[in-house]
């Protein structure tokens, strides 16, 4: 097994630092603990890189927030500094590693991939095989035992003084699981520990087209039995290897549609679900009132047009757009250059 080492000074460099800053305070720049930041932003980057090297660094305290969509979650807050840009440091120098590991069909965080290249995946599999096991995993993040995570990292990282670093990281949150949903530590946490059960479908049940996205994964195959056996197999895997267990796991006939991260997916069309559209007409009713208060600035406003034109643009929703008013919020509040 190929093992990964030296990862300590590049991890500590200055430059690593500096672009971890930068990397971190990418669309914050209204908050007021990144502006306060900015005034002395070169003296705290240097601080917090020296507090890392000393030892001294450790997790702050959380802090916590309900949010409903698009679905009811808790998520855990830090602060900028110095755990947000620890965060991002710790990022920069695995995600090379990260991407040789993770398989082709690991669709979450990497460049090149992401949702939409999931989708079109998942349409693949569609056209190429009568039925489909979907499956996904119960309250997932929460569930990542805190010692199932470092020993896995322990069996890849050769490089003690990194993996303290990962280890006040991965143990910063009590209770012996969960990794926090909100750090962006914890969505690579969760790919990494995922990897294994990755392999396991590919190499030991000889998968073709097996596809994961998150805690959400799908297998194809044109003998339903097989199927069934693997998603008995795959329960075991994931409680035997890694004490998590299904929130659902279903075999079905392609021909009923995939429901696939927030489309719903036919071997020659892709519809929007229902309740995506129903949270994307509630985002965009709020949006003039948001925008008249003052909560969204014009560039901010173009964003949030310009994500849902592109999310509807991925699948068969001409007449579902004109319906949603985009153009008309567009040319009212907007003037475009």
């Amino acid at each position: 097994m190929k093992t990964w080492s030296n990862l300590w000074q590049p991890f500590i460099s200055e430059e690593n630092f500096n672009l971890a800053y930068l990397s971190a305070k990418k669309g914050k720049a209204r908050q007021k603990q990144v502006q306060r930041f900015e005034l002395n932003a070169a003296e705290q980057v240097a601080k917090t890189r020296q507090s890392v090297i000393n030892g001294t660094f450790h997790t702050s305290k959380y802090q916590s927030k309900t949010i409903f969509e698009p679905k009811k979650r808790i998520i855990y807050i830090l602060p900028f500094n110095p755990d947000r840009i620890v965060h991002h440091a710790i990022v920069n120098v695995l995600k090379p590693y990260y991407e040789r590991y993770f398989i082709a069909d690991s669709y979450a965080c990497l460049d090149g991939r992401g949702q939409q290249a999931a989708v079109q995946r998942c349409m693949e599999l569609i056209r190429r095989n009568k039925y489909c096991m979907e499956g996904d995993i119960h309250h997932f993040y929460p569930s990542i035992s805190h010692d199932l995570l470092f020993e896995q990292y322990k069996a890849k990282i050769r490089d003690t003084k990194f993996l303290s670093i990962l280890e006040d990281n991965i143990y910063s949150f009590g209770g012996g699981k969960n990794t926090p949903i909100g750090n962006l530590t914890s969505i690579w946490h969760g790919n990494f520990f995922l990897t294994e059960l990755d392999i396991f479908c590919k190499q030991e049940l000889k998968i073709r087209d097996y596809i994961r996205y998150c805690d959400n994964f799908w297998l194809g195959g044109n003998d339903k039995s097989y199927l069934h056996e693997c998603r008995k197999r795959i329960e075991e895997f994931l409680w035997e290897k890694k004490r998590l267990e299904y929130s659902k796991a279903n075999v079905f006939n392609v021909k009923q549609g995939i429901d696939c991260l927030g489309y719903r997916l036919f071997d020659n069309y892709i519809l929007v679900r229902k309740r995506t559209v129903k949270r994307m007409k509630r985002n965009i009713a709020a949006l003039p009132d948001r925008f008249e208060s003052g909560e969204l600035t014009v560039d901010e406003l173009r964003s949030v047009l310009d994500s849902i034109a592109g999310w509807l643009s991925h699948a068969n929703a001409y007449h579902l757009a004109q319906k949603m008013g985009l153009a008309e919020i567009r040319a009212k509040y907007i003037v475009e250059k």
